[in-house]
């Protein structure tokens, strides 16, 4: 849509009825009602919203949360900058945000010695975030910081599981070449009791008991509405096929990370069941910086599409399910019966997305091909624990992205959310880089609500939510922070802010666990659900952006 179309009929109608549903109700602000999941689609098992919420306009309102900037708990456990943090949190307050998300890291909780947890300075930020009248999404963050994209923070993991590295390498993620990677245990300990006589899978499960009984009190009041649960690198459900640290660059297809003993221990199980103790793991995969035609793996007519790669693929993919489902399973049991929202993080992994091979998909586990879908098997995992899929780069759009990296992130995250709303689970977003232009607001609306709003309640299809990364001086400088102010408006759908609308009902214990088959049948290809080409909720566009310019450089000579 372009400027001329910002107060068109169709505007002008919805906001009308706006007004007229207004004036027949209880202020947004002060709106009582049930608790109930945010719904995404009309037929979603989470749905209970009331009659008069989802026959009105409030059924197209989608938070919108700001990511904490990294470092405000350090690594050495302290609260600093507490009156200039509690400044902003009052800004983004004033603005209509709806909450904020903060890591809660692993490295720093219990740094000290295993089980020796110290939430001290998380309760004073937690606090802070509560006075300020905002929501919390705690992420459960098992992963080093640093050494990914926009990390500007180092905390590694504990000091304590670095020592049982040091004796115990294996421990870690390996490529072929035998590097190691210190961001987050490897998968192939999740039932090992190696870490003290604890698991991987345990020592995960132990932390997240603390911080519920640590917090509790934040999340009986329901400040904290959403558990993020971290399982990966980044806090990702993927492999760290991608690493900065290990000298990988944008567009490299990554490594297949599967050489600790392990799990190529586990490998070998599995190839000898299925009959074929021959086989390896890959050897003609290429380094981080290749591109598929470099390899034997990835290119044309390569291993990927032989019974050997389908068998491979297929264990690698299937172990990464797996791994999320058992820590996801443990996450349900912990926080069952809170209002809270249970959540999985998923990568934009959008480069090599229109080449055949779909190469750093395949090396980060998302087994994604154009006849094999990579992602509904994992919502479908996720759908057994009532959980949100939270994906990343709904910023991106294909014209803004290298052409000869054949990248796509417009039809990957086209891919995803139908993927997730297939399987009748809740999806939220986040963007994968900071931005603070139009241009990008305007696409994460789109994908918010890719059919536009429903003057007459719910829309066809929409976000459970989004978060923005993430706060930081450049966003709260006046000319940044106006237009992000009228992004906050247009994911309200132009309404006032409102609190219940993000209240939730009580977390329900996973289901039965699903049969591989079952969640195999999930890898069939769907067609995407339409988009619309814009968004009908646009901040504006080129019209906008000028009178940015003239408004920017009026306030550059009173300052």
């Amino acid at each position: 849509m372009g400027d001329h179309d910002l107060f068109g009929p169709s505007r002008k109608k919805f906001q009308q009825k706006n007004r007229q549903w207004h004036k027949g109700n209880l202020k947004f602000s002060s709106l009582k009602r049930s608790k109930t999941f945010q719904a995404v689609t009309t037929d979603a098992p989470t749905e209970r919203i009331p009659s008069n919420i989802r026959n009105g306009p409030l059924a197209n309102y989608v938070p919108l949360f700001v990511m904490l900037q990294l470092g405000v708990i350090t690594r050495e456990n302290e609260f600093l900058e507490e009156d200039k943090l509690e400044k902003q949190l009052k800004e983004l307050r004033k603005a209509g945000v709806d909450g904020v998300m903060v890591d809660v890291w692993w490295g720093i909780i219990e740094g000290k010695g295993p089980k020796q947890y110290d939430w001290s300075s998380y309760r004073k930020l937690f606090q802070l975030v509560q006075k300020c009248g905002l929501r919390i999404q705690a992420i459960m963050s098992f992963h080093q910081c640093g050494g990914n994209i926009g990390d500007a923070v180092y905390i590694p993991i504990p000091e304590w599981v670095l020592s049982v590295g040091e004796k115990n390498p294996d421990i870690f993620y390996t490529n072929r070449s035998g590097n190691r990677n210190q961001e987050y245990v490897s998968l192939g300990l999740d039932n090992l009791p190696l870490f003290r006589g604890r698991t991987a899978i345990e020592m995960y499960s132990d932390y997240m008991k603390s911080f519920r009984e640590n917090m509790s009190d934040f999340l009986e009041d329901e400040t904290i509405i959403d558990i993020e649960v971290g399982l990966g690198p980044a806090g990702e459900l993927r492999y760290p096929s991608y690493p900065e640290t290990q000298g990988w660059k944008f567009p490299g297809i990554g490594e297949f990370q599967c050489y600790d003993k392990y799990l190529k221990q586990d490998f070998k199980t599995a190839t000898a069941k299925a009959g074929h103790p021959e086989w390896e793991l890959p050897d003609d995969a290429g380094t981080y910086n290749d591109t598929p035609e470099k390899t034997g793996f990835f290119a044309t007519n390569g291993t990927y599409l032989t019974e050997k790669g389908k068998f491979f693929l297929k264990w690698y993919s299937n172990k990464l399910i797996e791994h999320g489902d058992q820590i996801l399973d443990e996450a349900n049991k912990i926080f069952q019966g809170y209002r809270v929202r249970l959540a999985a993080k998923v990568s934009g992994i959008h480069w090599w997305y229109t080449d055949d091979s779909h190469a750093c998909e395949l090396t980060s586990g998302y087994y994604n091909l154009k006849g094999r879908d990579g992602y509904r098997s994992i919502a479908r995992m996720i759908s057994r624990h009532y959980g949100t899929l939270n994906f990343t780069c709904m910023e991106m759009r294909n014209s803004e992205q290298s052409a000869e990296a054949k990248c796509a992130p417009e039809q990957l995250v086209q891919q995803v959310l139908s993927a997730g709303w297939t399987e009748n689970i809740d999806v939220a977003g986040e963007n994968a880089l900071p931005r603070y232009d139009r241009k990008a607001y305007n696409q994460i609306l789109l994908n918010v609500r890719p059919n536009g709003v429903n003057e007459n309640g719910q829309p066809k299809h929409k976000m459970a939510g989004v978060t923005y990364l993430r706060l930081t001086d450049e966003l709260l400088e006046r000319k940044n922070f106006r237009i992000f102010k009228s992004f906050v408006k247009k994911m309200h759908a132009d309404q006032d802010y409102c609190r219940d609308i993000t209240d939730l009902a009580p977390l329900q214990r996973s289901k039965p666990r699903i049969p591989i088959d079952e969640l195999l049948d999930a890898t069939k290809p769907i067609k995407p659900f339409p988009w619309d080409e814009e968004t009908d909720m646009s901040v504006g566009g080129a019209l906008a952006e000028y009178l940015d310019s003239l408004l920017n450089k009026f306030f550059s000579i009173l300052y």
